[in-house]
C-alpha cells in the first residue's frame, strides 16, 4: 500500500514550480490511481488536471493549501462536489474581505481538514480534522502529544520540487515575491527542501514503519468521489421565468427583427432562420442569446453605442435581434462557424462598448444575474524572459546598468560572470511560468449554479469577483463566456454624433449602415487611404493596403480587415491577394481546388473560415476535425493531443487523395502561418461596419469627428497628430483659453478650442472651479478678475499664463507674469473663497515686453507635449527648397533627399530575425510620407525620438503607394529658446 501524493503545482504562484500537466504523467508513470491537488489559496490547476487525469484513469481530488502569507494553516480537502463548492465559498469570503485566515479550519459538509504537524500546537480535534504526517515528520512523531491520537494521523506526503533546480527556482521566486535579496531570504519564507517528489517505491519505503498512516489516508481518499463531465454547458439555463418563455421570447424578437431588417421574407431567409432555431434549441443556447440581447437592450436604453462582433456575427438570429449589425446573408457567413452540432468549443458573443460605458454595462450584468452567479474571467500573466532577467538581477543585487545589459542581450562570453550565467539559466527556466492572475480583456461568466461550484473568486482592482481559471479552462468546464469589451473607437463615434448635434444642430442616424455603404465620399476616402482617426483603418499599414487595393466598397474592406493581420501577411498571401484583386488575369495562378473553395477571395485563405473550408473540402477532414484544426492553430490548443491527431490526418488524407507532398506541405504552411492570427469573417465584417460609421462622420463632419477622436485619447497616433489632421481638414486650432475651453477639446463653428485637460500639471480642482465660476457668473474680463473669482495659487496661475489661456486680454505673457506676481505678492493665498467686494487696484507702468514665437513653441511643448506651430519652423539646417510627398511619383527608382517630421515607427523583424523599421512622416506641407529601414541601415542610423529628420534613399512604388527605401538618416537640431 502506498500513500496518495499531495501535489503542489506552479499555480501556487511565486512558490510552486511544477507544471500542472507534469503531475498526471508522474501519476501514470508511478502507478498512482489518485492525486490530491493542493495549491496555495488557489484552485487554478484543478480542472485541467482533472480533465487530463480522467483520460488516463487518475482521479484528481481537489484541495486548497490554506495559508496566511506563506504560513500553512491547514489544507481543506473536498470529498464531494458540494464540499468543493463549500471550500470555494469559504475561501472567497476571505479573499474578498482581506481578513486574516484563522488557525482552525471551518467545519464544512463534505470537507475534511489536514493540519501540519507542529511542535508547539495542540488541540482537541473534531471529526473532520486530521494531522498530516509528511515523510520527514516521522522522526518527530514519537515526541509529539499527537502520538496519543493515532486515529487522527494520516500520511500526507506534500510534494513541491522534483530536483535541486526546482528548489533553487522556488527560492528565487520567493525572493522575487518578497522583493528582497536572495541572501536575505529567511527560512520561514521558503519551503523545506524535504518536500520533494518521491517515487512510488520511495513513498512506500518512507511509511513502511507506520503503515496505519497510509491506511487511514486511504480510508479518507476512498470517501472522495469526483468525476466531471467536460463539455456540457453550465451557463445560466433560463433567462426569464421558464425555458418555454425564453423560447417564445427569442422567436418573437427574431421574427420582429427579420421584418425590420429585410422588409419582406423570402424562402431563403425562412430556411436559414429555421435552421438556426433548430441548432440553438438543440445545443441549449436560447438563454445565451437572450442574455446578450438584454445587454444590448440595456445599453441602447442608456444611449450607449455597441458593436456585436466575433463569430456571433455569423448568426441571422443575432442580426435580427440587434445583437450585431452584420448581415450574414449579404456576406454569405455560414452559421456553423458560430454554433454547429460538431463544434466542440463554445460560441462567443463579443460585445464592444465605449471605454466610458463598459463599467456600467458590467455592473448591470452583475446586478441582473447576481454576484453569486456572475464573475469576470481571469487570465494568467506569465513571466517573460527579459522581465525575469530583471527580477533575478535585483534578487542577486546586481547594479541597474548590469541588469540592463543582461536584459538587452549583451551576452558575449567574456563579459559573463558566474552570477550572470545563473541569472540567464534560471530566467530561461522560469520563462512562461505563471506569475499572477489578472483579468481577461472582456470575459464574463454567468453560471446556472453558484460560481463557487467551480472556483473561488478574488477581487482585483477592478472590484468585481474574478475566477481563478482562464478562458481555456472555462471552455472545458462548460462556462461559455460573453466578451464585454471596451474600445475608444465607439467613444469617437458617440462623441462625434453629440458634437454634430451641439455644433450644427443635426441629428445623425449612425446605424443607417446601408446608406453609408453606398456613400461615394466614403468610397473615395477608402481608395485614397484618407482614413486617419477611423476605427481599425487608420494605421499606416492599413492606409497603404487600402490604396494598394484601390478599396472602394464594404466587401473589400471586410477582406482588408483580415488580410492586414500578421499571419496572412507573413504567409505571403496578403501580397498575392492584392495582386489577384487588382489584376483579374492573375487569378488564373490560383490552385483550381482552392479557387473553387474560395472564389470570393480568389483562392487565398483570408478568414478563419477558410481554414475550415480547405481542411474539409481539400483534405477531406470532417467539420469537427476542421474546427479542431482551426482553434489548434493558436494559443494553448496547439499542444493539445487532438490537434496533433488532426494534423496527421490532414497529411494522410492528402496522400490518399493523390496530392503531391510539396503541394500539401505548402497549403499546410499557409494554414499554419496565419490561422492563429486571422479573423473570422464575421469579426472582420463587424470591424468594417464600425469603420464605415467612423468614415461617414469623417467624410461629412470632419472637424467634429476629429474633436471626438482627440477627446477619447486613444487611437494609433498621438494627440498632436490628430490636432494636426484637424488643422489639415480646415480647423482653426486655438490653444486652451479660460473663456472658451472646457476640460475636453470643444468646437464652435470651425474653431477647435483645445481642452484645459491637455495642460500638464494643471490641477483638477482648479479646473473645476474655473469652469463652474465661468458657468455661473460669465466670462472673465482679465487676469485680475480671474484671480479674484477663482483664487488660484501662483504656480497654477503661471501655468495658465504659460499655456496662453489669457490671450483674450491682449497682453503679452511677460506682462501677465508681472501682474500675477503683483496680485499674489509671491505668497500662496490664504483662502479659496471669492471676495464679496473688489478693492481698487494700483496702476503701474511696465516697459514693452514681448514673447518670441520660439518661446511660445517651447512653452507649448512643455505644457501640451507638442508645439502648435509647424515643427519645421523649429528645425535647424533645412534647405531652401524641400521635396514634397506629392513629388515622390516623379522620382521612382531615383535617390532623393527628403525632410520629414516623424509621426510613428513600426518595428518588425525579417525572416532572419533581424530588426527593421517602417517609418511614417509628414512633409513641410503636412502631408504623409512613408519610409522603409532595412536592418543594416536601421542599425547604422537609429531613430532618435520626435523631430524633423533628413532622409536619403531610393523612391519605391508598389500598386500606387510610394515609399523611400532609406540609406541615410540624420535628425536635425531645433532652434534654441530665446531668453529675455
Amino acid at each position: 500500500m502506498k500513500a496518495t501524493p499531495v501535489a503542489m503545482s506552479w499555480y501556487s504562484l511565486r512558490y510552486g514550480v511544477i507544471p500542472d500537466n507534469w503531475w498526471i504523467e508522474y501519476a501514470v508513470e508511478q502507478g498512482f490511481r489518485r492525486l490530491v491537488v493542493a495549491d496555495i489559496n488557489s484552485t487554478s490547476a484543478v480542472f485541467d488536471m482533472m480533465r487530463r487525469g480522467q483520460k488516463v484513469g487518475v482521479q484528481v481530488i481537489p484541495a486548497i493549501d490554506v495559508r496566511q502569507g506563506v504560513e500553512r494553516r491547514f489544507t481543506l480537502v473536498a470529498q464531494t462536489w458540494a464540499g468543493f463548492a463549500a471550500i470555494n465559498e469559504w475561501l472567497t469570503g476571505y479573499l474578498h474581505s482581506g481578513e486574516p485566515i484563522p488557525m482552525r479550519a471551518p467545519a464544512l459538509e463534505g470537507v475534511f481538514a489536514v493540519y501540519p504537524l507542529r511542535r508547539d500546537w495542540f488541540f482537541s480535534p473534531e471529526s473532520h480534522e486530521y494531522i498530516g504526517i509528511r515523510p520527514h515528520d516521522l522522526s518527530l512523531l514519537s515526541a509529539s502529544p499527537w502520538r496519543y491520537h493515532a486515529q487522527r494521523l494520516i500520511a500526507w506526503p506534500v510534494m513541491a520540487f522534483r530536483h535541486k533546480r526546482d528548489y533553487n527556482a522556488h527560492r528565487l521566486l520567493r525572493a522575487v515575491d518578497l522583493n528582497c535579496l536572495l541572501s536575505k531570504l529567511s527560512p520561514d519564507q521558503q519551503a523545506s527542501p524535504e518536500e520533494r517528489v518521491l517515487t512510488a517505491d520511495e513513498l512506500r519505503h518512507a511509511y513502511d514503519q507506520q503503515p496505519q498512516l497510509v491506511s487511514q489516508q486511504e480510508r479518507l481518499m476512498d470517501s472522495c468521489c469526483f468525476h466531471y463531465t467536460f463539455g456540457q454547458m453550465q451557463n445560466k439555463r433560463v433567462f426569464g421565468t421558464s425555458a418555454e418563455d425564453d423560447w417564445q421570447l427569442l422567436q418573437q424578437l427574431a421574427e420582429e427583427g427579420l421584418s425590420r431588417r429585410y422588409g419582406s421574407e423570402t424562402p431563403e431567409l425562412r430556411a436559414r432562420l429555421q435552421k438556426e432555431y433548430d441548432i440553438i434549441v438543440q445545443k441549449g443556447f436560447v438563454s445565451y442569446y437572450l442574455i446578450a440581447w438584454d445587454v444590448v437592450r440595456y445599453a441602447a436604453h442608456r444611449g450607449f453605442f455597441h458593436v456585436g462582433r466575433g463569430s456571433g456575427a455569423n448568426s441571422l438570429v443575432a442580426y435580427c435581434m440587434g445583437i450585431t449589425d452584420v448581415d450574414p446573408v449579404e456576406l454569405d457567413l455560414y452559421f456553423e462557424r458560430f454554433i454547429n452540432l460538431y463544434r466542440e468549443n463554445p460560441p462567443d458573443f463579443d460585445l464592444d462598448f465605449s471605454w466610458r460605458d463598459r463599467d456600467e454595462v458590467l455592473a448591470y450584468l452583475f446586478e441582473r444575474h447576481g454576484r453569486r452567479h456572475t464573475a469576470l474571467l481571469a487570465a494568467v500573466n506569465t513571466f517573460q524572459y527579459r522581465a525575469v532577467v530583471r527580477e533575478l538581477g535585483k534578487v542577486f543585487g546586481l547594479p541597474k546598468p548590469e541588469i540592463d545589459r543582461l536584459a538587452e542581450g549583451d551576452l558575449s562570453a567574456h563579459n559573463l560572470d558566474d552570477i550572470s550565467r545563473i541569472i540567464l539559466r534560471y530566467a530561461q527556466y522560469l520563462h512562461d511560468y505563471p506569475n499572477h492572475l489578472t483579468i481577461h480583456a472582456g470575459g464574463i461568466l454567468i453560471s446556472d449554479k453558484p460560481m463557487s461550484w467551480y472556483t473561488p473568486t478574488f477581487v482585483p482592482p477592478k472590484g468585481l469577483p474574478t475566477t481563478m481559471f482562464d478562458m481555456y479552462i472555462a471552455e472545458d468546464v462548460g462556462l461559455y463566456k460573453f466578451d464585454i469589451l471596451s474600445q475608444r473607437g465607439l467613444g469617437h463615434i458617440r462623441d462625434a454624433v453629440e458634437l454634430v448635434r451641439e455644433n450644427r444642430g443635426e441629428t445623425i442616424d449612425i446605424h443607417d449602415i446601408p446608406r453609408f455603404k453606398a456613400d461615394p465620399a466614403i468610397s473615395r476616402m477608402l481608395s485614397e487611404g484618407r482614413t486617419m482617426g477611423a476605427f481599425y483603418v487608420e494605421s499606416p499599414a492599413m492606409r497603404q493596403l487600402l490604396k494598394k487595393m484601390g478599396c472602394t466598397d464594404y466587401i473589400s474592406l471586410v477582406a482588408a480587415s483580415s488580410i492586414i493581420r500578421p499571419g496572412v501577411a507573413r504567409s505571403g498571401m496578403m501580397r498575392e491577394y492584392i495582386r489577384r484583386y487588382r489584376f483579374p488575369e492573375a487569378r488564373k495562378d490560383a490552385h483550381p481546388i482552392l479557387y473553387d473553395i474560395m472564389p470570393e477571395t480568389f483562392g487565398v485563405m483570408v478568414y478563419q473560415e477558410d481554414v475550415i473550408k480547405v481542411a474539409h473540402y481539400y483534405a477531406g477532414l470532417t467539420l469537427a476535425e476542421a474546427d479542431v484544426l482551426r482553434r489548434g492553430m493558436s494559443g494553448k490548443y496547439r499542444s493539445r493531443e487532438e490537434f496533433e491527431r488532426v494534423k496527421s490526418r490532414f497529411f494522410e488524407n492528402c496522400r490518399q487523395r493523390g496530392y503531391p507532398d510539396d503541394e500539401a506541405a505548402e497549403i499546410w504552411r499557409q494554414i499554419e502561418s496565419f490561422a492563429g492570427y486571422s479573423f473570422a469573417k464575421g469579426h472582420s465584417a463587424s470591424f468594417a461596419v464600425e469603420s464605415y460609421q467612423s468614415l461617414y462622420l469623417r467624410a461629412h463632419y470632419p472637424l467634429e469627428f476629429m474633436c471626438a477622436v482627440i477627446n477619447n485619447f486613444g487611437g494609433f497616433y498621438t494627440t498632436e497628430m490628430y490636432i494636426h489632421e484637424a488643422r489639415m481638414l480646415g480647423a482653426d486650432v486655438q490653444p486652451p483659453c479660460v473663456n472658451h475651453s472646457r476640460e475636453l477639446t470643444c468646437i464652435t463653428g470651425r474653431t477647435l478650442w483645445l481642452g484645459l485637460g491637455l495642460i500638464k500639471s494643471l490641477e483638477a480642482p482648479l479646473m473645476e472651479r474655473l469652469l463652474n465660476e465661468r458657468e455661473t457668473n460669465g466670462p472673465y474680463t482679465g487676469l485680475e478678475n480671474f484671480y479674484r473669482r477663482v483664487r488660484p495659487g501662483l504656480e497654477q496661475l503661471k501655468i495658465l499664463i504659460k499655456a496662453g489661456a489669457f490671450r483674450f486680454t491682449g497682453l503679452d505673457k511677460k506682462e501677465l507674469y508681472w501682474q500675477a506676481h503683483w496680485l499674489l505678492s509671491g505668497e500662496k493665498p490664504k483662502s479659496t473663497q471669492p471676495e464679496l467686494f473688489s478693492e481698487p487696484t494700483v496702476d503701474f507702468t511696465l516697459p514693452h515686453l514681448e514673447t518670441d514665437p520660439i518661446e511660445e513653441a517651447y512653452d507649448q511643448m512643455e505644457l501640451l507635449g507638442f508645439p502648435l506651430c509647424s515643427p519645421f519652423d523649429l528645425a535647424v539646417g533645412l534647405p531652401a527648397d524641400l521635396l514634397r510627398s506629392r513629388d515622390l511619383p516623379d522620382f521612382v527608382g531615383r535617390e532623393v533627399d527628403f525632410y520629414g517630421y516623424l509621426v510613428t515607427i513600426k518595428p518588425t523583424r525579417t525572416v532572419k530575425g533581424e530588426r527593421m523599421y517602417f517609418g511614417t512622416w509628414i512633409d513641410v506641407d503636412g502631408h504623409w510620407a512613408d519610409s522603409v529601414h532595412f536592418p543594416q541601415v536601421a542599425l547604422q542610423y537609429p531613430f532618435r525620438g520626435k523631430g524633423v529628420y533628413h532622409l536619403r534613399g531610393r523612391v519605391c512604388e508598389e500598386y500606387g503607394v510610394y515609399s523611400i527605401e532609406v540609406s541615410y538618416m540624420e535628425k536635425l537640431g531645433i532652434r534654441s529658446k530665446i531668453e529675455v
